[in-house]
């Protein structure tokens, strides 16, 4: 259904509609959360002033990618046909998209980790990581074109009706700007978070190369459940760490206070 089609919008509205755009703004939420990270990080190596303009331009641009490839989405689906062959395996635009931005983000992401470590630097920003706001525009821009492709094939296969898919970006977008600032602020602030995070975007970028080479279709297997699972666990239990390391600290302070006044 098209988007000035009035049975699209009169669907918005019934009972269905409104569980289906409901439950795919979730849904897009959820899988934008690779993309904020890959935000936050790039975002976090810019001067503090400029942070936040590139977080919400970085987020814009997203929204302006999903809605735009929406508007083609024939051609999209046109881009699950075979394009090319290679020693016998059919590639398709859409695999040779997938496994471009896969192999860019693993470079990118493990180039940051070597640096990190090299520099024994993951706490706030140093002059070292500091580069320009077009550069971090640019590597975003990258990104969200090809988040963008795997967050459209989602869309499609939950609703036909352009209208909920359209408002569904829109809501998931509007969502990831307001909390992009916390996200990033807690990513940038905690270095064993940092590293936590940096590793998530090696695994989901592995994920989108296995995904150009159908290793999911071959073996039926939901690879990035597995990831966004892994991922959700390590930070409930790096996130008890901080606690109880925080909490420990604010004994031995209080303990030294007291040692002090006697």
């Amino acid at each position: 259904m098209g988007f000035f089609d009035p049975a699209a919008w009169q669907h918005l509205f019934s009972v269905e509609g409104i569980i289906t755009l409901l439950s795919l703004s979730l849904l897009e939420i959820v899988l934008g959360i690779d993309n904020i990270i890959f935000i936050s990080i790039v975002a976090g190596k810019l001067p503090k002033s400029n942070q936040r303009r590139a977080r919400f331009l970085g987020l814009s641009m997203a929204l302006v990618f999903r809605v735009a490839l929406l508007s083609i989405i024939t051609w999209i689906a046109g881009l699950k046909e075979p394009l090319i062959s290679i020693a016998g395996f059919d590639a398709s635009g859409r695999d040779l998209i997938l496994l471009a931005g896969g192999l860019f983000l693993v470079v990118k992401t493990v180039k940051e980790i070597v640096e990190k470590i090299q520099h024994d630097d993951l706490g706030p920003t140093s002059t070292s990581t500091i580069q320009s706001f077009s550069a971090a525009i640019i590597q975003i821009t990258i990104l969200d074109v090809i988040f963008s492709f795997d967050s459209i094939l989602t869309a499609v296969a939950v609703s036909n009706n352009l209208v909920i898919m359209v408002l569904a970006v829109v809501i998931a977008i509007i969502i990831m700007i307001l909390g992009s600032g916390v996200v990033s602020d807690f990513i940038n602030k905690y270095q064993s978070i940092k590293m936590l995070a940096l590793v998530f975007l090696v695994a989901i970028g592995m994920v989108l190369i296995l995904e150009a080479f159908h290793f999911e279709e071959t073996y039926q297997v939901h690879l990035k459940n597995y990831v966004y699972v892994a991922m959700a666990f390590s930070l409930i239990v790096e996130t008890l760490n901080l606690l109880r390391t925080r909490k420990a600290r604010g004994r031995t302070i209080a303990s030294h206070k007291e040692t002090e006044t006697h």
